[in-house]
């Protein structure tokens, strides 16, 4: 799913123009950064309207496999509805914009349920999450740099193969044990269980921090290393790959380490580190060191991802979990288009150096302000546990 989504970045703004979708075409999108922010917002604005729709039928349904499967397959039919574009060629910008918002409605139904069938597994929370920090790491990581050589090729090839990747994610997930908790409820008690575990905020927040920042390098990030450094897209593809690799393949044992020293430093103090990692990266004066700050922050970003979402597992009732997951990703989605609007905006009217600084702070206050929540929460779950776990007995 993110290997298909972040195809596209590289050379999205060579591929909004492809699609005529360019600043000439648009009261609204006067510049080249106007027309790709949009392009990516409405894709978000499709997750954001139903990923929690998702997230409800499946809990009430007892099951993930065939909502999973028809997302997949309606995310492939609008990846390639867009590459067609350029055939038809008498479809304005906010027709792109259209087709962008159902294709990313579709998507993020397969996206977040598979998530949850990672919730569902036995096992320490931690543990299973870093397994899907993995896949999403591994694919946005291997997504970028191939995706700006897809764009050399063609500008609409990595639709194509988006396209074509997740009718693979259709078929394959069929083959795969279907865990979901079997008791069907309605729709209203699946909401209202969520609404009686408040707590739940907690992960949410710093699940938008930390889009909003993946959001701002997406869009923002992208644009800043074309114009700093003058790379093109190939080469922007692999120094987005620095902080993708490492923040994959380090999630499955930061994950487990959450599982071993619980949530709170893995979130808390990594945030504040991770905010910092990124301010590093938009005053690095060169591609090289440009490059080390960015391989920092995916560090910093395998040890804060795992244990978050893992908290969301913590935290949510068994039958529960497709709808908090549904939220968990509500937010994230929020928090993607704050990072292509806030990051965006900032960068048009006041430079880059300012949004890198605005972005990477507010991921510091949101650790800073957490910590009281945090310590609730493990004076709770010590309340919880037996006094001979505790260890007062």
């Amino acid at each position: 799913m993110l290997f298909s989504q972040l195809l596209l970045y590289p050379g999205v703004a060579t591929l909004v123009a492809t699609l005529g979708a360019d600043a000439a075409t648009s009261s609204f999108a006067e510049t080249p950064l106007d027309a790709s922010m949009w392009f990516l917002v409405a894709e978000f604005t499709g997750y954001v309207t139903f990923v929690g729709l998702w997230g409800i039928a499946s809990d009430a349904a007892g099951r993930r496999t065939p909502f999973i499967v028809a997302g997949a397959l309606l995310g492939a039919v609008g990846y390639a509805a867009l590459a067609a574009v350029p055939s038809v060629g008498s479809l304005s910008f906010e027709g792109v914009l259209v087709l962008r918002f159902v294709q990313g409605a579709m998507t993020i139904g397969a996206f977040s349920l598979t998530m949850t069938m990672l919730m569902d597994l036995r096992g320490g929370h931690g543990k299973n999450m870093g397994a899907a920090g993995i896949a999403i790491g591994l694919g946005a990581a291997l997504g970028a740099p191939i995706g700006g050589q897809l764009t050399a090729v063609d500008p609409v090839a990595p639709l194509l193969v988006a396209a074509g990747l997740l009718v693979a994610v259709g078929g394959l997930v069929t083959q795969v044990d279907d865990r979901a908790p079997t008791d069907r409820r309605t729709a209203r008690a699946v909401i209202e269980g969520v609404r009686r575990r408040p707590t739940l905020s907690i992960p949410y927040a710093f699940g938008f921090v930390d889009r909003m920042t993946a959001g701002f390098f997406a869009l923002v990030g992208t644009l800043y290393f074309q114009e700093a450094f003058g790379l093109d897209a190939g080469a922007t593809g692999l120094l987005l790959a620095c902080f993708f690799a490492p923040f994959a393949l380090l999630q499955y044992p930061m994950g487990i380490l959450s599982d071993r020293i619980g949530r709170t430093i893995p979130i808390v103090v990594g945030s504040i580190c991770y905010g910092v990692g990124i301010v590093a990266v938009g005053a690095a004066p060169s591609v090289p060191l440009a490059a080390a700050a960015m391989v920092g922050v995916g560090v910093l970003g395998a040890l804060v991802s795992p244990a978050t979402m893992a908290l969301v597992t913590d935290l949510a009732a068994e039958g529960e979990r497709g709808v908090a997951m549904g939220g968990f990703n509500f937010a994230g989605s929020l928090g993607f288009l704050a990072g292509f609007l806030v990051g965006g905006g900032v960068a048009d009217a006041h430079g880059y150096d300012l949004a890198f600084l605005v972005v990477g702070g507010l991921e510091i206050a949101i650790a800073v302000v957490a910590v009281p929540a945090f310590l609730t929460i493990s004076v709770a779950d010590s309340n919880r546990r037996p006094a001979k776990q505790r260890g007062d007995g």
